[in-house]
């Protein structure tokens, strides 16, 4: 049996540990933070990714924790409605799209993991310098959070490092260094009463402008009767270092929003009544040509980061180490099994970073300011015909791998997708 390490206690290390014991496998986790903690805001699960849970047999305990996404809405920077969809099982797929917050997933992920594999499974206070390899395994150097030092060998490392892998700097160091777009988001979460159907989640501005995207995380939330409501906010400002973690202020996006009016949401009491606030700017990190060195193979951000848009980043983590767990668990020599799973994988993902660089179904917001001239419509039929817009969402859909059911799928990219689609609407 394969002695596997794994760098990264985030949502992708986690699963794929769960997915690599469900086939037999024993991994090690080794995180860098002395203690895990639910940090972070929101993340937006597709139907795959919640088919990925249920596989994992978590996806009563992952709804526990999560808003099921009914409906889809877009708006212009006035409010005006563009489009809407349905969302997950009201629009006939199989499973639900659900929203929940990164560190709650984290959470129950990292729960699981010592349930099953033992409280040994996950070593904390490790953070990696390195590593280097022979023929008949790899060496990690690991740095202790009291200033020590150690090494530990295993004959497979996943690296699922997040965005700023030290395994992607040593195995790529020319694509190692980001590129800021000039775009930062603002990260925030509050604390209010539902809005429309309590599982939507809204779409709002001119990209040109400002961008801006409203979902629930959490329904009454530690007991207060209240949603705990994720927000992230598109605009340029300067650079900023690529990092989750730095506070920010609405104070500088609040008057992009002077002259958007909602009947169920007043957007700027929103973002001033703010619990926390954070900057991340949307650094553009190149597709890479391989994600395997040897014995060392990247999953997740550290192998395809991508902008957090589209809510593809986290879902498509988790896809990978179902992929490597079955191409470990089914083709004995460990050189195959790991070029199986690049193949699988490398192609169709980095597809999506490159269209999350882009806009994706995001674009009919920009396509009508820029067809009104930034003024109010009358008919959005005249601006923007339902057919054009459907033909744009559709086509999205089908690459990151959910086809639309009633709809044009175009090409799909691979990933089992026919599994995903009910016979007939659910709702």
């Amino acid at each position: 049996m394969l002695d596997i390490a794994i760098i990264g206690a985030g949502p992708a290390g986690l699963a794929a540990a769960l997915r690599l014991h469900q086939k037999g496998f024993r991994p090690t986790i080794y995180e860098s933070v002395q203690e895990l903690r639910p940090l972070g805001v929101g993340i937006d699960v597709k139907v795959y990714g919640s088919k990925e849970l249920d596989e994992l047999g978590l996806l009563d305990e992952f709804r526990a924790i999560s808003v099921d996404a009914q409906e889809s809405i877009f708006y212009n920077k006035y409010g005006q409605e563009i489009y809407a969809e349905l969302c997950g099982a009201h629009m006939g797929y199989l499973y639900e799209q659900r929203f929940v917050h990164r560190g709650y997933l984290q959470m129950l992920l990292h729960r699981t993991v010592i349930e099953r594999l033992g409280a040994d499974a996950v070593v904390t206070g490790r953070r990696l310098l390195g590593y280097t390899q022979d023929a008949d395994g790899v060496t990690l150097d690991l740095q202790h959070r009291d200033g020590s030092s150690s090494s530990v060998r295993a004959d497979l490392v996943v690296a699922a490092d997040g965005i700023n892998s030290v395994v992607r700097r040593q195995m790529h160091p020319k694509s190692a260094d980001p590129v800021y777009s000039g775009i930062t988001m603002w990260r925030g979460t509050t604390l209010m009463k539902p809005f429309k159907t309590g599982g939507t989640i809204l779409h709002i501005g001119a990209p040109q402008i400002s961008s801006m995207i409203v979902y629930p995380i959490a329904d009454d939330f530690e007991g207060t009767g209240l949603t705990l409501v994720n927000w992230v906010v598109e605009a340029t400002r300067d650079e900023t270092v690529e990092d989750w973690n730095q506070l920010g202020s609405v104070d500088e996006i609040i008057h992009h929003y002077d002259d958007t009016h909602l009947d169920f949401l007043d957007v700027q009491q929103m973002l001033r009544e703010a619990r926390e606030v954070y900057l991340f700017p949307l650094i553009r990190h190149d597709p890479l040509e391989t994600w395997i060195d040897g014995r060392v193979v990247m999953i997740g951000d550290a192998a395809h980061a991508m902008y957090p848009r589209g809510g593809n980043g986290a879902c498509q983590a988790i896809v990978d180490g179902g992929v490597l767990a079955e191409k470990l668990a089914t083709i004995g020599d460990l050189g195959e099994a790991l070029a199986a799973f690049e193949g699988e994988r490398l192609k169709a993902v980095n597809g999506i970073v490159m269209a999350h660089r882009g806009e994706g179904y995001e674009v009919i917001r920009r396509m009508v300011e820029e067809r009104t001239q930034g003024e109010r419509f009358v008919d959005i039929e005249e601006v923007l015909p339902l057919a054009e817009a459907d033909a744009i969402f559709s086509k999205y859909h089908a690459l990151v791998g959910q086809p639309r059911p009633g709809h044009e799928a175009g090409e799909a990219t691979g990933f089992r997708t026919w599994e995903l689609v009910a016979s007939e609407p659910t709702a």
